[in-house]
C-alpha cells in the first residue's frame, strides 16, 4: 500500500531528511510532498533539492525560495533585490538543476485523496485559495484581532481560526511540538535550530485524524545539531513582543534525552 508522506521545512539538513526517509521506511510507491523552505540556513541545500528532485518529491514554495527567486530574477536589473549572507550562500552552493526545481514550485498542493492542502505559512481563513495573496501563503504566521495577516508570532493562531474543508498541512512557524488545529497541522519543529524534522504519513486514502488522535500519523527525527541561532526580531511597532522558542533549551532537553535513551 502506498503512503504520502509529508515532510517539513529541512532548511538545507540534508542528513535529518535521509534519517527520517530511513525512519519511516520510504518506498517506490510511497510519495514524497515537502512544505517549503527545503533550504538556507542549513549546510546542504544542494543535497536536499538533488535529494527531493531524485525521489520524485512535490514541494510548495516557501519563503526562503521566494527570497532567493527574487534575488536570481532581480540581478542585473536597475534594483537588484538584497539578500543576507546566509542566503546568498545558498544561492552560491545550488546548481542548475536546483533553481529549475525551485522556479517550477507553486504556492499550494492538493493531496484530494487525503483531503489536505499543502501551503507553507498558512491562509487567511474565509478566502478562497485562488484569491489568497501569495505573500501569506510564505509568511503569514498569526492574524489580528480584526483577522489581518501577521507575518510575525502573535496571540491568535490563523490555524486555530481556520475551519475547512480542506485540512491545511504548514510548517514555517517552527515550534517545539506539531501545532494541532481541528483543520491545520503544523509541522516546522525546527529542524535546523537544533529541534527535530517532522513529517505526517498517511496510507492511501487516510485523511488526518481529529486533533486528540493527530499525533498517531506524525512521526519526527531530532536534529544530528544546531546549524543556526536564531536572532530575535524587534516587534513592528503596535505589535506585541514576538514569542520564539527557546532553542537552545529544546537542544539541550534532545541532548540529554538521547543520553538517557543511550544509557538505556
Amino acid at each position: 500500500m502506498s503512503r504520502t508522506i509529508i515532510v517539513g521545512d529541512v532548511h538545507g539538513c540534508a542528513r535529518e531528511l535521509e534519517d527520517l526517509l530511513s525512519y519511516v521506511g520510504f518506498g517506490k510507491r510511497d510519495k514524497l510532498v515537502l512544505v517549503g523552505d527545503l533550504v538556507v540556513r542549513g549546510p546542504k541545500p544542494h543535497d536536499v533539492v538533488a535529494l527531493a528532485r531524485s525521489l520524485g518529491a512535490s514541494a510548495v514554495r516557501g519563503n526562503h525560495e521566494d527570497r532567493l527567486l527574487r534575488w536570481k530574477k532581480s540581478r542585473g536589473t536597475a534594483e537588484p533585490y538584497k539578500i543576507g549572507s546566509v542566503t546568498r550562500r545558498t544561492a552560491e552552493a545550488l546548481k542548475p538543476r536546483d533553481w529549475e526545481y525551485l522556479e517550477a514550485l507553486p504556492l499550494w498542493i492538493d493531496l484530494p485523496l487525503h483531503g489536505v492542502r499543502v501551503v507553507h505559512a498558512g491562509v487567511v481563513p474565509g478566502i478562497a485559495i485562488q484569491e489568497q495573496s501569495p505573500r501569506s501563503l510564505m509568511y503569514l504566521r498569526s492574524l489580528t484581532p480584526e483577522s489581518e495577516p501577521l507575518e510575525l508570532r502573535g496571540d491568535r493562531s490563523w490555524a486555530h481560526a481556520y475551519g475547512g474543508p480542506e485540512h491545511i498541512v504548514f510548517g514555517h512557524n517552527a515550534l517545539p511540538e506539531p501545532e494541532i488545529a481541528e483543520h491545520a497541522t503544523g509541522i516546522d519543529t525546527g529542524v535546523v535550530y537544533g529541534g527535530r524534522l517532522t513529517a505526517m504519513v498517511l496510507i492511501e486514502g487516510e485523511r488526518p485524524p481529529p486533533p486528540e488522535q493527530r499525533t498517531r500519523v506524525l512521526v519526527s527525527v531530532p536534529a544530528r545539531r544546531a546549524y543556526f541561532v536564531k536572532q530575535k526580531r524587534p516587534p513592528a511597532p503596535g505589535q506585541p513582543e514576538s514569542r520564539s522558542p527557546d532553542w537552545s533549551a529544546i537542544e539541550n532537553e534532545y541532548r540529554r534525552a538521547s543520553l538517557m535513551r543511550r544509557a538505556s
